[in-house]
């Protein structure tokens, strides 16, 4: 069966669909396809190492010149293979439990795959010889990569942030070292949470996909903000002095907004379809462009490409700054952030006057169980109980890219549509 590329590559269960063999095979693909060394990073999931070894040694058996990077966030691979001219290999599964695992590819300069690309690589994995019982090679880990992407981060946000307290969620992931260091170089006072990874912890009840510990931690200690990365640290999740959650969207709203007024925007903004519909309102109300893609950091990137724009991102926290980085960076925001707060103010002061998020609720249906009958008879019900007109309200129905889900998001003016619509829908799917 052939291998699926997702929105973020190859992921699934470790071992399973993203083997030793499928990592050896990958490596030996990659070195068919690109005439180029390559970088190989990855993240603190107990898998991560074997499976970066397994990439390596079919890289070095396909006659590529190797590097291995170690523990790095995904983009700092993206920062040092730009740096270097070199292709990337990212080990990770993101924001995904430990039991998972991925692999990336970014191409020559640390991109994001076109999807041409990706079918050449597909076809040259497919193809690739399978892998032989040792795997070990003569590889340099190199131990300068993460100071040169602190470096690089440093060099594009020099600010001085020492009015600051910043609380830091690190997801017992690959941010676990680089982001206490990058901030505390600002002069922030830095309170850091989840940063002592185990191999099975990575995205536990933490990171940006779980900020109780961290909305309680930044009102506890009476922090400025508080900002919660993934497992790779590739999107950031943020917490006003309020406890509020700030998530991309709100984001995106306050850098777009900036940007615009600094004249640096440089075009629109682009989005994706779980973008809310507070936020289309408010960019368009400041006479900003707003273009969707579907969702997936490397389809926003495609479509500012495309424009010619500089800035996007999506609602879980993947931004990016096309003149910064080559990919979506969650320490690059983090440091954005700052540096924002420091020149504009409090973020919460800032986000509650810059724009009004509508009612939205994302519930996730096992792939299995879904019916799509069934959703569009709810919708249909509701509609007529509640005369809401089409503008009014919005329902984003996809296959998860990255799990075995239906992701079903609604949204409207009308908060109780989504309160009954997800309520209806729990209980025809969710046991």
């Amino acid at each position: 069966m052939a291998v699926r590329f997702g929105t973020d590559g190859i992921r699934g269960r470790a071992y399973d669909e993203v083997s030793v063999d499928l990592a050896y095979r990958l490596g030996r693909a990659v070195a068919a396809v690109f005439d180029a060394p390559v970088v190989v990073g990855y993240d603190t999931r107990e898998s991560s190492p074997v499976l970066a070894a397994a990439v390596l040694a079919g890289l070095v058996d396909g006659g590529a010149e190797a590097t291995d990077l170690g523990v790095i966030p995904t983009p700092g691979v993206a920062v040092v293979a730009r740096a270097r001219n070199s292709v990337g290999v990212v080990v990770s599964a993101s924001h995904n439990p430990y039991y998972d695992n991925g692999l990336k590819v970014l191409g020559p300069g640390g991109t994001k795959l076109d999807h041409l690309t990706e079918s050449v690589l597909a076809a040259a994995l497919e193809a690739a010889a399978p892998a032989p019982a040792e795997l070990e090679r003569p590889v340099v880990l190199d131990e300068a990569a993460q100071d040169q992407y602190l470096d690089l981060l440093r060099e594009l946000v020099p600010g001085d942030f020492s009015a600051l307290h910043v609380v830091l969620d690190c997801a017992n992931g690959a941010a676990s070292v680089v982001a206490p260091a990058l901030v505390r170089a600002t002069g922030a006072r830095v309170s850091v949470i989840h940063d002592s990874p185990n191999g099975v912890n990575i995205n536990e009840h933490c990171g940006s996909t779980h900020v109780e510990d961290l909305v309680a931690t930044v009102r506890e200690l009476g922090a400025d903000v508080g900002l919660a990365f993934d497992g790779d640290a590739d999107r950031l999740i943020a917490v006003d002095a309020t406890g509020t959650v700030r998530d991309g969207d709100d984001l995106m709203v306050l850098f777009a907004l900036d940007l615009s007024s600094r004249r640096a925007l440089g075009g629109g903004v682009v989005v994706t379809t779980m973008s809310n519909l507070g936020l289309r309102r408010a960019l368009g109300e400041a006479s900003l462009e707003v273009v969707e893609t579907d969702v997936g950091d490397r389809n926003v990137l495609l479509a500012l490409e495309e424009r010619d724009w500089c800035f996007g991102g999506e609602q879980s926290g993947h931004l990016i700054f096309c003149e910064l980085a080559p990919t979506g960076d969650g320490l690059l925001t983090a440091m954005l952030l700052l540096d924002l707060i420091v020149r504009r103010g409090p973020l919460a002061t800032q986000a509650s006057v810059a724009w009004h998020r509508v009612p939205q609720a994302l519930v996730n249906v096992a792939r299995e169980d879904y019916d799509d009958a069934v959703v569009s008879s709810l919708c249909e019900a509701l509609v007529a109980r509640y005369g809401i007109a089409d503008e009014d309200w919005r329902l984003v129905v996809r296959p998860s890219g990255t799990e075995p889900v239906v992701r079903v998001m609604v949204e409207a003016l009308e908060g109780r549509f989504v309160e009954d619509f997800t309520t209806a829908l729990r209980a025809a799917f969710v046991a």
